[in-house]
């Protein structure tokens, strides 16, 4: 055999050898941030008390279904985009990978506003609180959206980013003893829903996010449908008009997962 020719059967040889020694790549490095709705707040059962964390909040069942994959949870229940900012941006790595998040409700005082429609007519203004909590939606909550991603992006430049939204929380009926929620009041509050979903579906878009929509996933599984994905009024208080452990796997982590590939 040529001299070339036995140089380039061993070559070919030693790269075999290298590739069959070299072991698998490791998984994912998933970075999951954002309030409750990613948290696991509603679910009933807490790995942090503090945060509402639970091992059945949708970032943790994509974590377990893709092997290898190591999750660092930072989202936590009631952050705003200045907490996210501030607190949770520190697990991003230039490593990450997959980084999902859920963020703006919390901003626009959606809990306050809830809180506040459920009150009898006569006592409540609902209509007002609402009309308040989508201007913040449409005037201010775009731009803070807009600096959270764009930090996002910089930190973690190679991960796949996915900005979940929120689902509506009525599809028909309150059927609560002790909340008020007319109809009315239930339309606005699904509208204002349907426009968070799309400010934060514009600004994710804009710096490159994919962006999650649940309400059409949730459809038929609100409060106080036949299978409710959503919490109503619950003990705790905490855990009200939140995705339960349902909602979660069934709701939102099939979303992530289509996201994510």
């Amino acid at each position: 055999m040529p001299v070339l020719a036995r140089s380039l059967a061993f070559a070919a040889t030693l790269l075999i050898a290298t590739l069959v020694a070299t072991p698998a790549t490791a998984g994912d490095r998933y970075v999951a941030l954002g309030d409750s709705y990613s948290s696991g707040l509603g679910t009933g059962a807490y790995t942090d008390a503090a945060c509402g964390r639970s091992s059945l909040a949708f970032p943790a069942v994509v974590a377990r279904e893709r092997p290898g994959t190591q999750l660092a949870f930072a989202a936590c229940s009631g952050a705003r985009t200045t907490d996210v900012l501030a607190r949770q941006l520190a697990a991003l790595r230039p490593d990450t990978t997959i980084v999902t998040i859920t963020v703006g409700g919390n901003d626009a005082g959606f809990a306050d506003v809830l809180r506040e429609c459920a009150k009898p007519s006569w006592l409540s203004d609902c209509a007002g609180r609402v009309r308040a909590a989508q201007a913040f939606i449409r005037d201010t909550l775009p731009g803070r959206l807009d600096a959270l991603y764009a930090r996002i992006r910089l930190l973690a430049p190679q991960a796949l980013g996915v900005a979940v939204g929120y689902p509506r929380l009525f599809s028909g009926r309150d059927c609560n003893l002790l909340t008020w929620f007319s109809a009315d009041d239930r339309a606005r509050l699904n509208t204002t829903a349907e426009l968070l979903a799309s400010t934060i579906r514009g600004r994710a878009r804009a710096r490159g996010l994919a962006f999650a929509d649940p309400i059409p996933a949730f459809t038929g599984h609100a409060v106080c449908d036949r299978d409710p994905w959503l919490n109503g009024l619950s003990t705790p208080l905490t855990e009200s008009y939140h995705p339960n452990a349902a909602g979660q796997r069934q709701g939102l982590a099939p979303l992530v997962r289509a996201a994510i590939g």
